[in-house]
C-alpha cells in the first residue's frame, strides 16, 4: 500500500501578541487553530489542542515580553507547553515562531560567574521538541549557532527602510548608537544611500542598564540623522545619543529599531527627548498606556509570512531579504 504524503500548514499562538499571529495567519489565508490555555489556582499554565494535529506542520507563535497579565518567564513558560503539548500530539514538524527571542542580551560571558541564557533558553525548546526557529533581530548573530537545528534570522529592515525612504529626506545619516551595531547601520545605509556615523558609548561596568555616551564619529551637522537599533528598553542609550547628535549640530533625529521593549522609564525618557520620532515594528506589542505620539508602529507581519510561506515550501528564507538576513 502506497500513501501520498499531504503538508497541512497549521499557525497557533500564546497569549502574547496574538495579534500579530492573527495577522499573519490571514496574509496566509489561514485561521489560527484552537488553543485554549488556562491556569491552576497556583499559577500553573495548561494548554490543549482543541483540533487534531497529528502530522501537521505546525508554527507556534509567542513573544517573550511581559504584558500586564505575565511576566517574560510566564510567556517563555507558556511557549515551552505549547511545543511540548504539540510534540505529545504528533505534530510531524514544530517551528517555533519568536518574533522576539528572550534573554538574547544574555549571549555571552561579560563577566565572571555569569549564564548564558539564550543558549539555556535554545536547549529547553530543542527538548521540548521544537526542530526549527524562526526570530527577527535576534540581538547578536552568534544566538543563531545556540540551537542544533535551524535557525531563520529575518530582519525587519526592509519595513524600516521603506518607511525612512518614504519619510525622511535624501540627505539623511544613518547612525550607530554603539559600536557593536555598526555593521547594521552600515547596511541600512548602503540601502538608503546615506552617510554613516557613529556614537562611541561606554557601558558602567556591573551596572544594568546604564550606560554613557561619549563622542560622535562622523559629520552630522545641519544633517538629520536617524539612529538605528535592534530594540528599545529602557531608552537610556538612545536618549544619550540623540543629545549628543544634537549638540554636535544634527538638525532633527529620528530613532528606528525592531523590537519596542519600552520599560520602565523609557516613555517617559522618549516623552522628553530630542527624538523627532520613534518607528519599532509590532514584534512585541505595545500597550495602549504605552502609545504616544512620538512612536510610530510598522507591521512585520509580511516578512514573518513570507518567511513561513518559504520554510512549508521548502524555499529560500535567505531571499527573501536577499541575504540581508545574515549578520
Amino acid at each position: 500500500m502506497e500513501l501520498v504524503t499531504k503538508k497541512r500548514l497549521t499557525i497557533v499562538a500564546g497569549r502574547v501578541n496574538q495579534e500579530l499571529a492573527q495577522e499573519v495567519a490571514e496574509r496566509l489565508s489561514l485561521g489560527l487553530a484552537p488553543l485554549p490555555i488556562a491556569e491552576f489556582a497556583n499559577g500553573e499554565i495548561h494548554c490543549k489542542y482543541g483540533e487534531s494535529i497529528r502530522g501537521a506542520d505546525l508554527f507556534i507563535f509567542q513573544s517573550h515580553c511581559s504584558t500586564s497579565e505575565m511576566s517574560v518567564n510566564d510567556a517563555l513558560m507558556e511557549h515551552l507547553i505549547m511545543v511540548d503539548a504539540a510534540k505529545r500530539a504528533s505534530a510531524k514538524r514544530i517551528t517555533v515562531v519568536a518574533p522576539f527571542y528572550g534573554y538574547g542580551r544574555q549571549d555571552r560571558k561579560a563577566e565572571g560567574r555569569e549564564p548564558i541564557t539564550a543558549k539555556l533558553l535554545a536547549n529547553m525548546f530543542e527538548v521540548a521538541g521544537a526542530k526549527r526557529i524562526i526570530s527577527v533581530d535576534l540581538h547578536s548573530g552568534q544566538i543563531q549557532g545556540f540551537f542544533d537545528g535551524p535557525v531563520d534570522h529575518l530582519t525587519a529592515m526592509p519595513v524600516l527602510v521603506d518607511w525612512m525612504a518614504n519619510n525622511l529626506p535624501e540627505d539623511l545619516v544613518v547612525v550607530s548608537p554603539d559600536a557593536g551595531r555598526v555593521k547594521v547601520a552600515e547596511r541600512y545605509a548602503n540601502q538608503l544611500h546615506a552617510d554613516l556615523a557613529i556614537v562611541h558609548k561606554r557601558r558602567v561596568r556591573g551596572a544594568k542598564n546604564t550606560v554613557e555616551a561619549k563622542e560622535v564619529v562622523g559629520e552630522v551637522d545641519g544633517r538629520v540623522c536617524v539612529l538605528i537599533d535592534d530594540m528599545i528598553d529602557t531608552a537610556g542609550t538612545i536618549c544619550a545619543a540623540a543629545e549628543q547628535l544634537v549638540e554636535r549640530g544634527a538638525t532633527a533625529v529620528y530613532c528606528a529599531a525592531t523590537h519596542g521593549v519600552f520599560s520602565g522609564p523609557a516613555i517617559d525618557r522618549l516623552k522628553n527627548s530630542v527624538i523627532e520620532k520613534v518607528v519599532i515594528t509590532n514584534t512585541l506589542p505595545l500597550p495602549p498606556e504605552k502609545r504616544i505620539e512620538k512612536i510610530e508602529v510598522l507591521s512585520a507581519a509580511g516578512i514573518i509570512a513570507d518567511a513561513i510561506d518559504a520554510v512549508f515550501e521548502d524555499t529560500s528564507v535567505s531571499e527573501i531579504f536577499d541575504g540581508q538576513n545574515q549578520s
